[in-house]
């Protein structure tokens, strides 16, 4: 079920409950302040008439002027309130981003690119920016409004009616023109996060493009982007410059309206001098109030919609983990799957169907096939990424579903050939946060044969690395990848082409390492290297 921007925007405001009631405590405070200081000033007025400077006026005096110091301290307590709501979110959102990316169901993430996902983080900052305008500005204006309109009732029942009719017309401009607002609003959006896309393309495959730019497809495709963009944006200006006239219309409605019914009063000596002036007071600060919200509705856009996109990824369905069983022991795994089933959801044909093996622990298992029989599909349904549709799955005679997911996965090393590097040093690379021993480290360093390639490195393991390993050897990102399973002693292992790019010699002796019936692990792998067959105790031929 999807939420709508508002149920978004109001669930946040939830979570402030207490800062809320503080800044809005402080708005109320600032508005009946404001409000008073008409009243001062017909007051002082008054006594100016008299001709004469008494004690009265004095102190009338220095009430506004402490009435206006008192606002400024309230603005700056709740500048330092919406600060703290802003730093909070910020916090927030980056921890959300960062628990849920890991986290979000593979079929999910496949549809998608994950680092657009990632863009929508910045959405955070854009409702940074509009949150001061919508707590403070936003409030202290519909507040004013009020109790302005509240004031103006005080000195003739006509304002009454007067403030009721302006009252219903508001609430019809943003009943009316706000939903197609926030459409147009979500659309422009949509083809900006498009554009950004496209230009991150670009940037991967920068050399492709270098190599090609006779042909212009990224200035082409570019223009496509710029152009849906702009056409997107024009539409959503379209609504804006609709609500302004609206609003321009409603402002001069109520100017006239006040001013009308003030002056009329006036003359018919319903209202003296002072009041008239402390009137016009009122209805400026009411238009000003007007002339906020008509500046702020731009930024409530702008927030619902930054609440939309990053709703997108925290509404994505996260891996569940119902159960509670635990692996007790440091021994090898054994694996059995019994009539298994697995086929994307938008494909018609199933790629493993009734698919049934039954492997030992400790066994070292080859699985070879045709391309597309299944072999990478096989490794990731076992490592818990995809979810058969039929048949079980076994570990220890115990069904998968039956594990509690984080645990098992102490306990399985993946290694597949996308490069899963990431910028830092090569031990947070290799130990991934887990607390490794420097003579494990040592040992499986000395076993993949990296032992001297860092004795090269300045700093050793505590050399930077870039995004992706950048400037570092294919051999090396292999092993790299390969030793950040290795050093965790796993008990199960899947790999696939673990050893891409590694010269033969030490391809061969790093075989024997992990196929070597010593090693209290299973293991499954796919590989075109043959010397895995010949180390293996069985061979699992799929689409056979």
């Amino acid at each position: 079920m999807t939420t709508s921007p508002i149920r978004r925007f109001w669930n946040i405001l939830k979570r402030y409950k207490l800062e809320l009631r503080q800044i809005y405590a402080c708005a109320i405070f600032i508005g009946i302040v404001n409000l008073t200081l008409p009243l001062g000033i017909q007051a002082i007025i008054n006594f100016i008439q008299t001709g004469e400077m008494t004690s009265s006026w004095v102190v009338l005096v220095g009430f506004v002027l402490i009435g206006i110091a008192v606002t400024g301290m309230l603005q700056v307590l709740q500048l330092r309130i919406v600060e703290n709501i802003q730093q909070d979110l910020f916090a927030r959102s980056a921890f959300e981003f960062a628990y849920r990316i890991p986290r979000i169901t593979f079929l999910q993430l496949d549809k998608t690119h994950a680092p657009e996902l990632v863009n929508r983080f910045f959405d955070t900052l854009t409702i940074q920016k509009g949150l001061p305008k919508i707590l403070i500005d936003f409030s202290l204006a519909i507040f004013q409004i009020t109790f302005g309109l509240l004031l103006l009732a005080v000195y003739s029942s006509y304002f009454i009616i007067l403030a009721f009719v302006l009252v219903v017309v508001m609430w019809l401009i943003f009943k009316i023109t706000g939903p197609k607002g926030l459409e147009t609003a979500l659309k422009e959006s949509k083809y900006k996060y498009n554009m950004a896309h496209w230009l991150e393309e670009i940037a991967r495959v920068n050399r492709s493009f270098k190599l090609n730019l006779d042909g212009g497809l990224h200035l082409r495709k570019t223009d496509e982007g710029v152009i849906n963009y702009i056409t997107a944006r024009e539409k959503h200006f379209g609504v804006l410059i609709g609500q302004f006239r609206l609003f321009i219309a409603f402002k001069v409605i109520l100017a006239a309206g006040l001013l009308v019914l003030g002056g009329i009063l006036v003359f018919e000596n319903q209202m003296d001098i002072g009041q008239f002036v402390a009137a016009e007071i009122v209805i400026i600060l009411i238009i000003n109030s007007v002339e906020k919200v008509l500046r702020i509705i731009d930024t409530i856009y702008d927030v619902l919609t930054a609440l939309e996109k990053i709703g997108y990824v925290t509404d994505m369905q996260l891996d569940k983990s119902v159960g509670t069983a635990l692996i007790e022991n440091s021994k090898a795994l054994s694996v059995r799957a019994v009539d298994i089933e697995f086929g994307f959801p938008d494909e018609k044909t199933k790629i493993i169907e009734n698919l049934s093996f039954d492997i030992a622990a400790g066994s070292k298992v080859v699985l070879s096939g045709k391309s597309g029989s299944g072999k990478t599909l096989l490794l990731q349904i076992i490592a818990g990424i995809h979810s058969i549709q039929e048949g079980t799955i076994y570990m220890n005679n115990i069904p998968f579903l039956n594990y509690e997911r984080g645990e098992l996965y102490k306990h399985i090393g993946v290694s597949f050939p996308s490069n899963q590097l990431f910028e830092g040093t090569f031990r947070e690379n290799l130990t991934m946060g887990k607390d490794i021993s420097d003579k494990k480290m040592s040992e499986i360093l000395k076993v993949l044969y990296l032992n001297e390639y860092f004795a090269h490195q300045p700093k050793g393991l505590d050399t930077v690395i870039d995004s992706g390993g950048r400037r570092l050897p294919g051999s090396v990102i292999r092993k790299l990848l390969l030793a950040r399973i290795l050093v965790k002693e796993p008990q199960l292992l899947l790999l696939e082409e673990p050893l891409q790019s590694v010269e033969a010699g030490e391809r061969k002796r790093i075989v024997d390492y992990i196929m070597d019936d010593a090693r209290d692990w299973t293991v499954f792998v796919v590989s075109d290297y043959e010397g895995w067959e010949r180390k293996c105790t069985q061979v699992l031929r799929l689409g056979e």
